[in-house]
Order: structure tokens, then C-alpha cells, then sequence
């Protein structure tokens, strides 16, 4: 099948390089550095505990190159939604199926809107880093739950074929929430303490941290009519043992001196509560110093006094 990968990041490339694996052709749409190690070494180099090689890709830095995919991985940060839905619509094939692997409740429904056709939102559970252009490491689990969507169903069973969990499911909405309460603790504290999550949750007084964000996020999704399982926290604190060596897509941001999603994770739990007259103190902390590192970096060398 023709597969797109439109920002094509660490997720991104990591399920794009699968299903190449797997014998699809497969364009991964990226940042030129990326694209640009890919052609000069004739393919992704995929770093996984199941599989570490050169995976044969096609790759290129512009939107067009969507042009004749059946099924497109849209895989943007948050904040490229829009812009990027925009430069990609003019371009897709009238039956081609657009699934949303992105972090946040409703990006899907802004895509939908750019495109003026559904898109399924699908929710990433994965471990994953560029260690250098060209190069994806996995560092733990995989899978994808997705909502319903007609005509998806090769996506699905090449998935599968691929290795990737996946799951079709009629409560996506339910798991994107859920999602979104993990985002809002291991992003921030990830990024602010530039710690994996394993050595996170063992410092001292990060988990009570951890239950008053829980408690703040459970509260703005209740009032939205989202319930969530009662063993949420549970979950929540039993991440860091599935995946103890990654560090946040945030933390990996601002290592990069680039723009976070921190708006559209803490910062959305932010404005809902507002809006519903919720009291979200520790979102609201957690997002202010997230942007503080946004916008005031460390100096190369800096060392705290």
C-alpha cells in the first residue's frame, strides 16, 4: 500500500519504518536534516529490542508528497495541526484515510475541520527517540488504539502484520483523555527535571506531585463528562516501570531548543478548568515552567550556582 507519514518524528518514523518493513512503500514527511540522512544512507536506521537494521524508505521535507497515499499517519506536534493540515489538504487523494497520532483530546477534530473530511484519532502508546537525523531508537511498548473509521480497515490488518498492537475502538474519546492525564505529568516533569521516567518517580516527592496533577486533570474530564477508570493513578504511576528509560517528547523538545506541546497538554487542562470554574494550581505551575524554559534556555556551560 502507499503510505504517508506527514511529521515524521521519532513516532512517526518509527511506525513508518514497520510498515516499510513490511513491504509497504512508504513516504516519511520530516524536517530536512532527517529527510536528508535518510537519502544519503539509502534508509532509516530502526533501533528496536526486535530488530535493529536499515529500513528502505522514501523521504521528503514538503506536503505534497502525500500526493497518491491511500492512508496518511498525520503525526505533527500539536501546535502544527493547522498549518500543517493546510499545506497537506490540497493534495490528498479524494479516498485517501488520515489517521491522528498526536498527543491532546482534539486534534483529530481539528484536522477534520482543516481537511473537511474525517480523520480518526488514534491514541500512541510508545517509547521513542531520533538519537541523530536517520536514526530511531524504540524504547518500549507500541501500540494503538484508534476510532472507528470507514474504509480503514487494510491500515489495520497492515498494522498488525507490521507488529503494532492495535485496537479499534468505539470510546476513543475516553482513551485520548486518559492519554492526555499521562501527558500532563511525565512531559512537564520530564522536561523540567531532564529525567527519564524511571529515576523520576523514584526522586522524593515527585509522586504526591503526581496525584495532585492526576486529581486537578480527573476533575476538569469529569466536568467535561469524561469519567475515567478509578485505577487511572494506578496506571499512571505503574508507566515508569513499562518505560524507565524514555524521556518526554517535552524534555526531547527543549533539549532541541524547540517548541513543546505544553500549551495543548497542561496548558489545555489550564483554560478547561477556567472555563468551568476548576482549580488546576499544579497544571498551571507545571505549564508556567515549562514555558520558562521555553523561553529562557540554559546557557551551553551553565552551571547552577
Amino acid at each position: 500500500m502507499q503510505i504517508a507519514v506527514m511529521g515524521a518524528g521519532a513516532v512517526g518514523s518509527y511506525y513508518g519504518g514497520l510498515l516499510a518493513r513490511a513491504g509497504h512503500a512508504v513516504t516519511l514527511i520530516a524536517r530536512p536534516a532527517h529527510v536528508q540522512a535518510i537519502e544519503q544512507h539509502q534508509g532509516l536506521w530502526l533501533e528496536s529490542a526486535s530488530f535493529t537494521g536499515r529500513v528502505p524508505v522514501r523521504a521528503a521535507t514538503e506536503a505534497r508528497a502525500v500526493q497518491g497515499a491511500q492512508f496518511v499517519l498525520f503525526c505533527t506536534k500539536s501546535t502544527d495541526t493547522t498549518s500543517a493540515g493546510q499545506d497537506m489538504a490540497p493534495h490528498l487523494a479524494s479516498g485517501a484515510v488520515v489517521w491522528s497520532l498526536q498527543n491532546g483530546v482534539d486534534n483529530a477534530q481539528r484536522l477534520t475541520q482543516v481537511l473537511g473530511r474525517p480523520v480518526a484519532p488514534a491514541v500512541v502508546y510508545v517509547a521513542a527517540a531520533m538519537a541523530a537525523p536517520g536514526h530511531v531508537c524504540h524504547l518500549g511498548r507500541g501500540e494503538l488504539v484508534v476510532g472507528p473509521h470507514p474504509g480503514h480497515a487494510p491500515l489495520l490488518a497492515a498494522l498488525t502484520h507490521a507488529g503494532v498492537p492495535v485496537q479499534e475502538s468505539n470510546n476513543v474519546t475516553h482513551a485520548l483523555w486518559a492519554k492526555l492525564v499521562l501527558n500532563c505529568v511525565y512531559n512537564p516533569l520530564s522536561a523540567i527535571a531532564d529525567l527519564s521516567y524511571g529515576p523520576l518517580l523514584a526522586s522524593h516527592g515527585v509522586e504526591q506531585v503526581v496525584r495532585n496533577t492526576v486529581q486537578e486533570c480527573l476533575a476538569v474530564a469529569h466536568a467535561n463528562g469524561i469519567v475515567l477508570p478509578p485505577d487511572t493513578l494506578d496506571k499512571v504511576l505503574q508507566l515508569a516501570a513499562t518505560m524507565p528509560q524514555q524521556k518526554s517528547s517535552t524534555a526531547q523538545d527543549l533539549a532541541r531548543g524547540k517548541r513543546s506541546e505544553i500549551d495543548h497538554l497542561n496548558g489545555f487542562i489550564v483554560r478547561e478548568g477556567q472555563r468551568l470554574g476548576i482549580a488546576t494550581p499544579v497544571n498551571q505551575l507545571l505549564h508556567t515552567l515549562v514555558r520558562l524554559r521555553e523561553s529562557h534556555p540554559p546557557a551551553a556551560g551553565a552551571r547552577a550556582a
